[in-house]
Order: structure tokens, then sequence, then C-alpha cells
């Protein structure tokens, strides 16, 4: 027997698998019904401690050429876990996969009653454990630190696509996923992921086509030197932005950012345009969103989230760039706002190439 223990002194007992030691983490849940490994391997993630609402994990195995990226989460909670999988490209179980990557599970927990906790008194830590701790204070004071240091790369990488070359895009990696580069691959794409710290100047001098602002974790208002350098560059080049992209865009361009209450992440976000009556069913994984408002007369907002009308994508006219809070690259989630890839290679020229988006 193991728990997990809630910041707000609620305990849940469960058993172990995956690795057997113990973890802190920020307490967040998940509504994907597929694609758990695409979660598990989200950098997006660092820091936390995952819940999967789905009842059943791990029945199709560990298949590697699904992952997103490196794993860093710090836990990992659910219902029940299939400790023998069935599916044709499964290389091996779940319990393996933690245990390999250090990652502290625990399975048989109430995982609706760990969500309402959530979705009522907000996103809070917790701590996967064998014993219950005379204190809580460690726990409570538990922070999400150095989130995008952890998981960008440390040195370029490149990538081509299989076939002509019709643009270049450099790529920073504040936690992507590798998802994105496959999409960029598939529009004639050779992209260049840089490490998160790299200066505006090399992205500049570089002879770029485009620029990709990638997902990532943690605060975005932590990213000083990002955003910083992301500011040099915008009117400059065509630039997209996908999730902490997007966030640190707008902090570029003197808006704000907001923590939401137990943030939005599974493959089931109804996202609306505001110009228009279109629906998209959207991927996410955020904690924080863009204060549309604080960005009046230099951005327009593009896309709300349906559910609780928070900001979901921003254009700044003008100046060649769009951001999104949501994946289009989605893997295992809805591909409906895919085009917008095809808008980022309209920007660097790709007319014809755009011309087969099914929207606007």
């Amino acid at each position: 027997m193991a728990y997990l223990i809630l910041s707000n002194g609620d305990i849940f007992e469960g058993e172990r698998f995956g690795d057997r030691s113990e973890t802190v983490g920020e307490l967040v849940f998940t509504t994907g019904m597929v694609g758990y490994l695409e979660t598990l391997t989200d950098p997006s993630y660092a820091g936390q401690i995952v819940i999967q609402t789905f009842p059943l994990i791990g029945n199709y195995g560990v298949i590697e050429e699904d992952f997103e990226g490196e794993p860093a989460l710090r836990g990992y909670v659910v219902r029940e876990w299939c400790p023998t999988p069935s599916n044709f490209r499964s290389r091996y179980a779940l319990d393996e996969f933690l245990a390999s990557r250090h990652i502290p599970g625990l399975f048989g927990v109430d995982t609706r009653q760990l969500t309402r906790i959530i979705r009522e008194n907000g996103v809070m830590n917790a701590m996967i454990c064998d014993r219950i701790p005379d204190s809580l204070e460690e726990l409570k004071a538990f922070a999400v630190k150095g989130a995008v240091e952890s998981v960008t790369c440390a040195s370029v990488q490149h990538f081509e696509p299989q076939g002509k070359v019709l643009f270049r895009v450099a790529l920073l990696d504040y936690g992507y996923k590798r998802n994105i580069v496959r999409s960029l691959c598939e529009r004639g794409c050779a992209v260049d992921v840089f490490p998160a710290d790299t200066k505006a100047d090399k992205i500049l001098s570089g002879s770029y086509d485009g620029l990709m602002l990638s997902n990532g974790p943690g605060d975005p208002a932590d990213n000083k030197e990002c955003i910083k350098e992301i500011s040099k560059i915008v009117g400059k080049m065509p630039i997209f932005g996908i999730c902490l992209g997007h966030q640190l865009t707008a902090l570029a361009m003197g808006g704000r950012t907001v923590k939401l209450k137990y943030g939005h992440r599974g493959g089931n976000q109804p996202v609306r345009m505001t110009d228009g009556t279109r629906t998209f069913i959207t991927c996410q994984n955020h904690g924080y969103a863009v204060d549309a408002e604080s960005l009046a007369g230099v951005g327009h907002e593009t896309f709300v989230n349906a559910n609780d009308g928070s900001c979901e994508g921003m254009d700044y006219p003008g100046l060649d760039c769009f951001t999104v809070q949501f994946h289009p690259e989605a893997c295992a989630g809805p591909h409906d706002t895919s085009f917008l890839f095809d808008k980022f290679t309209a920007m660097m020229g790709g007319k014809e190439h755009a011309a087969g988006s099914k929207h606007p």
C-alpha cells in the first residue's frame, strides 16, 4: 500500500506500480480517453503529478514511435492499469516504462473524487509516498521552478522533409512535442530546433523563412530572457506560437498571463472562432492563459475556449505573427486545427501549398 497526500490534508490509498520512489509535484488531471503515451512523454508536464480521468490505462502497452519527447512529469495516478496489454505495436507494459524512466505510479485510486477536489479547490501540490509524513510544510512549499530549462534541448537539432525543401524554419524549444516537427516536415519544411536560451541575433542571421515557438511547461512569466528575445524578433519574420509559445509572445507584446484554477488538459476542449461560427475540438495542456484585454490595440483575439471564455488564440496585425493556446499538431487527439500549419506556410510564401487548406 502507498499514499497520495494532497496539500489540503486529504489522503488517498493506492497500490504502487512503476518506480517505487517518493515524489512531490503539482497535481493536475487530464481528460484524454486515449493517448496516455503522448501524455507521459509530453515535456509540458514537468514538475507535475498527472491524474488520468479515464479509468483504464495501459491496455495498448508502450509504443515508442508514439512518444512526443522525454518524460518530465513527477508522478502518475490512475484508477486501473492493465498489466497485460494487447496491441501488435506494443513493445512492453506500462509498468516497465514507468520504472525505466523513474516515474512513481499509483493505481487503485478514486480518480473521480480526486478530479472533483481539483475542480472545486484548484490545482494543489501532492506527494506519492509509503508512509504519511508528520508535517505537510515541505509539500505545501513545493513550486515548479526552472521548468523550461529542465526540458529544452542542449544543442541544435536538424530535421529534413522527405521531399523537396520549400521552407527553412527555426523552432525555439521550450519543451516541444515531436509532432510539431513532423507537421512542419510534412509541409516541406526543414527544421532547426534551438535551445530555449538562443539569442534573437542567431535566429535572425540564419536566413530562416519563419520561426516556430513551441509548447512547454511552467509559469510563462518566469522566462524573462526568452520573452526579451522574442520581442526582438516579432515583426522581422513570420512567427507561429503554440501553447507556451502563445503565452510568451503575449508577454513579449506587453500583455499579461493569468493562472487558471485547474487548467485545460485533454483531447476534448472546444474552441470557438471569434470571427465566425466554427467550433473546433482541440487537444490542450496548460495551466496559464493569456489575458486578451491586456493586448487591446496590439493583438486581435482569434479563438476563445467555449467552456470558460479564456483566450485561445491571438493574431498580431501587420507583424506576420499568430499564436494559439491549443495544439493543432495533436497526436492521439483531434486534428481539427491542423490547417494552422498551412496558414504558417502561407505566411512564409507558400500560398500554393496552403491552397489545399479546408479552413480559412
